[in-house]
């Protein structure tokens, strides 16, 4: 009798590894498989601070009690402007709070502590182009940051042949294009719209 209730307790035993060994390959199969890792972020947008001016600009320059030195002047094609006394004064690609420290430093050759503002009064160098399948493929002149859909919205949507979840955004590097993927059905999806980001200054949006 001991000898069988034995042979019951191990075969009883040999059930609950066995039940054990079964659940935990059960747990390994249900493991949801590793992501593939992140695409690269296409960079944050564009604040008023970090705005750099760029060519035909149309930039308000005021200098504190000095008339004769305040005005409008447009940004040229060379990205400088001209002002009285100090000439030509690259704008292009500084910042008005970077552009009014390079006319005040200028400025003191000719007065002392001259006080001097610099204002963005029209943007006209934020310019994207949208090209492919859509019904307005253009060059855009936008006034504020836009975002992707907001330009395709601009170009009239997509055509029939357009497809969707291809689109790239070609943004200038120097000599150089950096490519940056852009699918229409994951932004429109649930929780996806982190995805629609803001663009920069001579972006190009590609649809295919």
């Amino acid at each position: 009798m001991k000898q069988g209730r034995l042979i019951s307790v191990i075969s009883a035993l040999l059930v609950v590894v066995a039940g054990a060994g079964a659940v935990g390959a059960q747990q390994k199969t249900a493991a949801a498989p590793a992501k593939a890792p992140a695409a690269p972020a296409p960079g944050p947008a564009i604040s008023a601070e970090q705005y750099k001016i760029g060519p035909e600009d149309l930039i308000a320059v005021s200098v504190w009690k000095n008339d004769a030195m305040s005005r409008m002047v447009p940004v040229r094609p060379d990205g400088m402007i001209s002002l009285p006394l100090l000439d030509d004064v690259q704008a292009a690609g500084l910042t008005p709070m970077q552009l009014r420290d390079v006319i005040t430093k200028r400025l003191t050759d000719y007065m002392p502590a001259p006080e001097v503002s610099v204002i963005v009064n029209e943007v006209r160098s934020f310019k994207v182009s949208v090209i492919g399948e859509v019904s307005r493929p253009a060059r855009y002149e936008l006034k504020s940051l836009t975002t992707v859909l907001d330009v395709l919205a601009q170009a009239g949507g997509f055509n029939q042949f357009a497809n969707r979840s291809r689109i790239v955004i070609l943004r200038p590097n120097g000599k150089s294009m950096t490519r940056i993927p852009f699918n229409y059905n994951k932004v429109i999806a649930s929780g996806g719209e982190e995805e629609n980001f803001y663009l920069q200054p001579n972006d190009i949006v590609l649809v295919p």
